[in-house]
Order: C-alpha cells, then structure tokens, then sequence
C-alpha cells in the first residue's frame, strides 16, 4: 500500500518551512519511526518520521524547496523491501571502450590526426567498442555547432597567487533560522527605544555556595549547580518588583504580564536561540538548572520544539562563556528587556578605608558587568537602574533570594 508522506502541520505563527536534508533515497529500505527529512523553519528544524515500515518509492521535493503544512513530499511502499533481482548476465553489460587512438582502424586514425582530436570522449559504436568514421566526423560537426565556450576548453592559466596565499570565496544560502534572527533583530532596533545600562557584581558569596554544595547538589539532583539558576532567580525577584521590565507593548496598551517564562539564549549549529523556561518563578535552583540543561541538549541536536521557544516575557543571554567582556544585548521582541552576563575576572577591592583615605583592607573578588537592555518607551531610566541594582544585591548577598528581601 502506498503512504504519502506530509510536511507535519504548522503552527499560525510559520506559514512554511524549507527542505533541509533527505536522510533516504529512492529504494531504500524504510524503519517505523525512522526520521526522512528535516524541513527548516524560521524557529526550529522538524523531522519528519515514518509511519511505517516499507520502501521509498517517490522523492516529490528536492532540497532548498519551500513546502506549505500538509504538503506531500515523498511516497513510500509499506511492507517489507522486495527480494532485489539479480544482475542480467553479462550480456547486459556494455562492451568495455577502446579509447585509446592505437586500437582504431586505419581510417579513424588517419580522420583523428586531420581534425587534430583523440579517441577519448567520442562515443564509439563499432564492433568491440571501436571508433568508426561515422562516429568521427559526427562528433567533430557537433563540436563546430557548438558554443566556443562548450568545445573542449584549455585550462585556464593559473590565477596568480599572492604572497599570502589564495584569495578564495564562498557563497552559501542562508538558513531560514539565520535569516529569521536577522529580520527578527532589525525589527527590534528599528521598533524600540533601546538603551542599555551597565552594573557590576562581585559574585564572591555565590561562588562560595557553589564550592560548598556543588558536590552534595548534584548527587541529589542529578545536575551540576551553575551560575545560570542564580541569576534566573534573581531577575525574577527584581522582575516582581519592578513590573514594568516583565511587560511588553501592544499598540497603545501596556500589557503587564503576572507570569515570569524567562528565555535563555543558547547557541545551536543553525544559530543563537531562546527556548523558554515556563513559570521559571515555580522551580528550584535544581528545576531550572535541569530546565536549562535539557534545553542545551536539545539545541546542540537540533531538537528545540515550537513550544520550547513559544513566548517569554524577559530574557537572559550569557556571553560569557564566549569570553565577552562586556556587551550591550538587542532585545528579544516583543520583551521590554534582556539580562547580559560576561566574563568573570577576579579583581582586588577596597572594603575598608581609614579616616585619612588609606585603605585598610581589600578582598580578592570575582567581578561581572552586568548590562540591561530596555524599551525606554515604557521604563524609564530609574527603573532600569534600581532594576540591575537589584539583580546584584541579590547575587552579592544570595540569602536575600530564600528572604525575599
């Protein structure tokens, strides 16, 4: 029985979708469940699996096609794979050719030296696989009707080359993922009022946390304890207090959002995207840091869902881990703010000075820039400002997170 295979049905939100890669060909043999082809959107790369067990018979679309939901795309035979016939006798088999000009008849040779060719490349049709004169003179005259760029063309002269090296090129289409990003981050600067505001945080007392617990937090949990869940937690409580940072614009109105899914920015092969931890303000440290780990596995296979990345109202990035110092992040619209963390540098500071300005004491600590990216359309500078002072005082002082203080 032949089954059609269909794009899977698309969401509102991607109107279509482009063949990435066919993982089959015609005539092989096919498992249930068994991912064909991957169809690339503007969010996410689908697979498209089996239904069933059997053959492909029919590829309708070849790669860099754009396909619509629904839309057929191969068909296969369901069952097993028929017994393969055997390979006709030898007869079948064309004779093998007899390029070389030594092998011809008198005549070809005599016609070849004439019109300066050589037997390689003229179909023969002559016993044996030889060159007759028909053959010839046939080849010749369509080499004449030809284009001058078609005949056999000379090598061209090397390209000289530079003392320092090949000067190459390479043009490649891109992805719909790479190019929705882009229409995506030109449409926030052309949208938003963006500014950005920097802080630092000494991350001392939660590095202090992490040695002490790490070993104890992953046996119990089954996941290490990162910096990432601090910081989740943190924007979350500066998030309640500061509502306006969670809101977004629609139209005229100022829609407030009493739900926290904050968006953590990951990379994956195809490029930087933003899975979304849903009702982050619900879980532990452990849930969100399991949360983000299950989300980094997917990225890196290409696994993300539609639902994965579906909403947010806040966003995190890290691109520290890239080593950046300091960066001014472009908002994930239509959010009204994104969280940046950088590279940590340990640095030397003052925490007691004498009367005459002479420094008492100092402490070696572990220093981030922290920089808030905001719609100024909607908050103001002060809010932004007391908004990262309070991601700090939470990270510099972490029982503040337990307290709600």
């Amino acid at each position: 029985m032949a089954i059609e295979i269909k794009v899977p049905n698309l969401p509102e939100s991607v109107a279509s979708g482009t063949i990435a890669t066919w993982h089959v060909k015609v005539g092989d043999v096919i498992k249930r469940e068994q991912n064909l082809v991957d169809v690339e959107t503007d969010k996410v790369v689908l697979e498209v699996p089996a239904t069933a067990d059997g053959v492909l018979k029919e590829l309708l679309v070849q790669p860099g096609a754009t396909v619509t939901s629904g839309q057929v795309l191969a068909v296969m035979e369901e069952g097993s794979a028929p017994a393969k016939a055997e390979a006709p006798a030898a007869k079948a088999a064309a004779p093998a050719a007899a390029v070389s000009d030594d092998v011809q008849g008198p005549a070809v040779r005599k016609l070849l030296a004439e019109l300066g060719l050589t037997a390689e490349g003229i179909p023969a049709s002559g016993r044996g696989g030889r060159l007759t004169v028909e053959d010839v003179k046939s080849f010749a005259e369509k080499a004449k009707a030809a284009p001058k760029a078609e005949i056999a063309k000379p090598a061209a002269p090397a390209a000289a080359v530079s003392a320092a090296g090949p000067r190459e090129e390479q043009r490649v289409p891109m992805t719909r993922i790479r190019a929705r990003i882009a229409e995506r981050l030109k449409e926030a600067q052309n949208t938003a009022a963006m500014l950005t505001t920097f802080n630092e945080v000494d991350l001392t007392a939660v590095d202090v946390l992490r040695a002490k617990y790490k070993e104890t937090f992953e046996k119990a949990h089954g996941v290490k304890l990162g910096y990432m869940s601090f910081f989740t937690r943190a924007a979350i409580e500066a998030l309640k207090r500061y509502p306006l940072v969670n809101a977004s614009i629609d139209g005229n109105d100022i829609v407030y959002h009493n739900y926290y899914d904050i968006g953590i920015a990951v990379s994956s092969p195809r490029g930087l995207v933003v899975p979304i931890v849903k009702d982050a303000d619900l879980l532990s440290l452990a849930g969100i840091e399991k949360s983000i780990a299950a989300f980094g596995a997917k990225a890196k296979d290409n696994k993300l869902t539609l639902e994965d990345l579906t909403g947010g109202t806040f966003s995190i990035t890290n691109g520290g881990i890239f080593g950046s110092l300091v960066s001014t992040p472009i908002l994930n619209t239509p959010q009204s703010a994104i969280l940046g963390m950088h590279g940590i540098n340990e640095r030397l500071l003052d925490i007691e000075v004498n009367a005459d300005g002479t420094v008492k004491r100092v402490k070696k600590a572990k220093m981030m820039w922290l920089a808030l990216t905001y719609d100024h359309r909607i908050i103001d500078g002060k809010d932004a400002v007391m908004f990262l002072r309070t991601i700090k005082e939470c990270l510099e002082d972490p029982a503040r997170l337990l307290l709600n203080v």
